[in-house]
């Protein structure tokens, strides 16, 4: 089951070009969800993954990975990860893929020894 709860908000930037961020916190990983405009006033999503690869001792460094994507791919890209989504909820659990539960536990138990 894709969970909703939760979600942070949409923040609205004051920048001209950049008109809203959201941020989901995960783990080392965080992305960011910007919507954008290009100078013709047309709107556009840029993601970004960022996974903090410095360890602990060092001065923090960070990997980062765009993806822009625009209106005209919108519903496209929304249908393949939705198609996706529901594609690996069906295998969870099944033929040895490890289930949702199982993976949430083991987060869990893995925050509790750090």
């Amino acid at each position: 089951m894709i969970r909703t709860e939760n979600l942070p908000e949409l923040m609205e930037t004051d920048t001209p070009n950049d008109l809203s961020s959201l941020v989901v916190r995960a783990g080392r990983r965080s992305y960011f969800f910007d919507v954008k405009a290009t100078k013709g006033k047309d709107l556009f999503l840029s993601i970004t993954e960022s996974k903090r690869i410095s360890h602990d001792d060092e001065e923090p460094r960070y990997e980062k990975h765009k993806i822009f994507l625009y209106k005209e791919d919108f519903e496209a890209f929304v249908e393949a990860l939705q198609s996706s989504l529901k594609f690996i909820e069906s295998k969870q659990g099944c033929d040895g893929y490890r289930s949702a539960e199982s993976v949430r536990i083991s987060k869990n138990n893995s925050k509790g020894s750090e």
